[in-house]
This record gives structure tokens, sequence and C-alpha cells, in this order.
């Protein structure tokens, strides 16, 4: 699929095709854009629904040009929620068929084939489903930062065992990831001097508000460029 080709969209977002294009990284579809000779990447592991959605191409595209080779791999294998209100989608099911032990082992070979590319430097953006693969990841070394957005559920011993810098950005109104919950994350992530850490809070805003706001709510766009500036922001920093 070429960038000139559209797709089928999530509900309640507007088309885009993105600048980018479509090729198979360590066996899995994939979205990517920016500089291919670039040293320095970044992957960016969707929401459940999936690698498709226009604004997490968009973002993808806007990481991508401040000089970042960026890949979205479809983790999903061509199987994102399209309609979880439907009465005959079977949410359950659904996470039992797409863990996220099983996306974090998928991931792996995705960061393997970017430095066999050359690739020296790797940072990480994970939304809901996206983050809980990604604090699994960043208790590895195989990526050297990460940004933890409007997760689901994580753990403790995850933050724990944390090894990178690590930035979460929450939601006020999460039941996922209630912010309570995520300061304490971050108090948690503090205690470790030997790298960076911070947890920020956005206020009036629900999960999942990064890459599905609504382009007629002028309150949430703008946050929701704010978070997006944050995570590049820490790339930029820590992605060298």
């Amino acid at each position: 699929m070429s960038s000139s080709q559209c797709f089928e969209n999530p509900p309640n977002l507007s088309s885009t095709c993105g600048a980018g294009h479509i090729e198979e990284l360590a066996g899995l579809k994939t979205y990517v854009t920016g500089p291919s000779d670039s040293k320095r990447a970044v992957l960016l592991i969707a929401d459940a629904f999936g690698y498709e959605a226009p604004k997490l191409r968009k973002l993808a595209d806007k990481i991508a040009s401040a000089g970042f080779l960026v890949v979205v791999p479809d983790f999903f294998y061509g199987d994102p929620i399209i309609d979880f209100t439907s009465p005959n989608f079977n949410l359950e099911a659904w996470f039992k068929n797409h863990g996220t032990d099983k996306g974090y082992e998928d991931a792996k070979p995705v960061i393997a084939a970017l430095k066999s590319k050359g690739v020296s430097a790797i940072g990480a953006a994970g939304f809901c489903w996206g983050g809980m693969v990604l604090v699994k990841l960043a208790g590895t070394e195989d990526i050297q930062a990460a940004v933890i957005l409007h997760p689901g559920p994580m753990t403790e011993d995850e933050i724990k065992a944390v090894k990178i810098p690590t930035a979460i950005l929450g939601a006020e109104i999460d039941h996922s990831s209630p912010p309570e919950q995520l300061k304490k994350f971050g108090e948690i992530m503090s205690a470790k001097t030997e790298f960076e850490s911070y947890v920020k809070i956005f206020p009036g805003v629900s999960h999942g508000w990064s890459v599905r706001y609504d382009d007629d709510n002028e309150f949430v766009v703008k946050s929701a460029e704010e978070a997006q500036e944050d995570t590049l922001n820490w790339f930029l920093k820590h992605v060298k």
C-alpha cells in the first residue's frame, strides 16, 4: 500500500493516509515514515484501534519531521477493534487473542530489525494497549526512552522494573489508569536516580485523548497537541 492509497478508518476519525508507506518489518505490516538512513528511530505501539488510525499516523509523521525514522507495526495482524460497542463484538475474546505479552514478544524482532538497519538509538511511545506493552519493554535496555500515554492497567512490579528514561502522560478522567495510581508510579520511578522520569496528568480529558480526540473540541485538541509535543521533546532529549 503506497501513501497515495487510503484505508478503512476506525470510527469518528477523519481520513488521512500519512506521508509514509507500508512495508514489512520483522514479519509485520508496518507504517514507516521519516528518513530511512536515520540513526535514531521511534517505535509507536498503537492502542486497540490499530496502526491505521489516522491521528496516530499524523503523530508518526510529526515525529519523523524532527529527523527520526518512525515505525508503526500492525501488532494486531489485521484485527484491530473497529467498534467495541457492537453487540457482536467480544472484547474479552479480543484481548485473549491480542495479549500484551504477545505484543512485547512481537516488538523485540522489530527493534532488532531497526538495529540491523544501522539504527543506534530507539525510543518508543505506547498508547493504551500499547502502553501496557511498552512498560514491559522499559524494563529492558533494548530501547533508550519510553513515553507511556493513557495506558491500560499496569502493575507496581512493572514500574519497579523500569530501567530507562520514562514519561507517563495520563488523563484526569481514566478508569483504566486513574491519576492517583499514575502519580504513585511516578513516585516509584523518581526514587531511581539513574534515569530521568516524570508523570504528567492532563486535566479535563479522558482515556485515549492524545490520538483519538474530537477535532471540533478545541480544548481537547490543544491538550492532545501538548501531549504529542511532550512526547517528541522526550525523544529529542533521550534518543541520541
